[in-house]
């Protein structure tokens, strides 16, 4: 499932949620109110844009995740790879890491998760 990039004000809200959730609709308003000085129409035309893009749910009133931010943050991560290194994580990796090196520590955690991970 690809996810579309959040605008700042849709990634402000989406941090609300996630630090609150499962809460009553009513309860979102007013912290948006108060954080972000927005109104309710805003809040719930924000939450809308966020439910049609599978984030989150405003069921009978109530608000919650249908991801955690840890899984949006890593299908966001597999998109990007996927889109702009035709997929392959080596690919990314040469990039990300080019002109920079690693240190010993980001070399032995590196290896741990590959070998947590080989063979899954």
């Amino acid at each position: 499932m690809a996810i579309t990039n959040l605008t700042k004000a849709e990634g402000r809200l989406a941090d609300i949620i996630w630090e609150h959730q499962p809460m009553p609709s009513p309860r979102l308003v007013g912290i948006c109110g108060e954080e972000l000085g927005w109104k309710k129409t805003t809040t719930y035309t924000m939450l809308k844009k966020l439910e049609n893009k599978g984030l989150f749910l405003n069921d009978k009133g109530t608000v919650r995740a249908l991801l955690t931010k840890d899984e949006f943050a890593a299908q966001q991560s597999r998109d990007f790879v996927s889109e702009q290194f035709d997929g392959s994580l080596p690919r990314f990796f040469a990039a990300f890491t080019r002109g920079k090196g690693l240190n010993n520590q980001e070399v032995a955690e590196l290896q741990e998760m590959i070998d947590r991970y080989k063979g899954e």
